[in-house]
């Protein structure tokens, strides 16, 4: 309880410290009180998986706003809903010129919101899916609660170790490519094997400046000798991903001798 109270104390010491060197940049301190609500992730968020993998926000606080102003991107889709608004991201799979392939391969995001402009949904596609299975993706965000907050950077490390552990088996190689198609370059490093992929996302406008936030690399690694995809990184729409599937499986019981 005592080391629960004291990281709580820290991270609002942090807080102070981020509003002092980001005044003005209110969004930030918005995305810092989200944050913090990932130390009670049942309380405040809630999961659901379907076709699509979608996080739902119970007490919301970012604004749609806040997404253009951290990502610097406008979405392709802006449609009303009985809720309010949804945001949709196009990511379309291109060549060395980004170029967008043909037969296309293609994923989205969406971003929810009610009528007050604030986020309540954020879900990712099918295709997303397969390099970031439904319950890797959960046990990543939870994991963000015990996350390390980079100041200079402006991101969060998450920490494995204040999650339990899952079972789940990872994505096969074959399964991968069977749906992202040839990657754009192939990689080894040590016992991996790292499959690039770019994709271009479709935007109404992008600020002047970050017009490489456009497009996305994607790096998927595989085990060489067990074809498993372990690990998976990339910038999508402004927010980066990166995530160690090895570090969130249980390991396996030894065998009786």
């Amino acid at each position: 309880m005592r080391t629960q109270i004291f990281m709580r104390m820290l991270r609002i010491i942090c807080l102070l410290a981020l509003t002092s060197m980001l005044s003005g940049c209110i969004y930030w301190i918005r995305a810092y009180q989200t944050y913090l609500q990932m130390d009670e992730f049942d309380r405040y968020f809630a999961v659901a998986t379907s076709d699509e993998f979608t996080l739902q926000f119970k007490e919301p606080i970012l604004y749609s706003k806040d997404f253009v102003s951290l990502s610097k991107l406008y979405s392709s889709e802006d449609t009303p809903t009985e809720q309010g608004r949804r945001w949709r991201y196009w990511f379309r799979k291109v060549d060395g010129n980004n170029r967008v392939l043909v037969p296309e391969i293609r994923f989205y995001s969406d971003l929810n919101f009610n009528k007050e402009g604030r986020i309540i949904a954020w879900s990712f596609s099918s295709l997303f899916l397969q390099i970031a299975p439904p319950k890797f993706l959960e046990v990543s965000l939870r994991s963000i609660g015990g996350a390390e907050i980079d100041k200079d950077k402006k991101q969060l490390r998450a920490n494995s170790k204040f999650i339990d552990k899952i079972s789940e088996d990872l994505p096969k190689q074959s399964v991968v490519l069977a749906q992202l198609g040839k990657p754009l370059e192939i990689k080894q490093e040590n016992d991996l094997e790292v499959y690039i992929y770019h994709f271009l996302l479709e935007t109404q406008h992008i600020e002047k400046g970050y017009e490489d936030r456009a497009l996305t690399e994607v790096k998927v690694s595989f085990d060489k000798k067990t074809g498993e995809l372990v690990r998976m990184g990339g910038r999508f729409a402004g927010l980066k991903v990166s995530i160690n599937y090895r570090k969130f499986l249980d390991e396996p019981p030894d065998e009786a001798l």
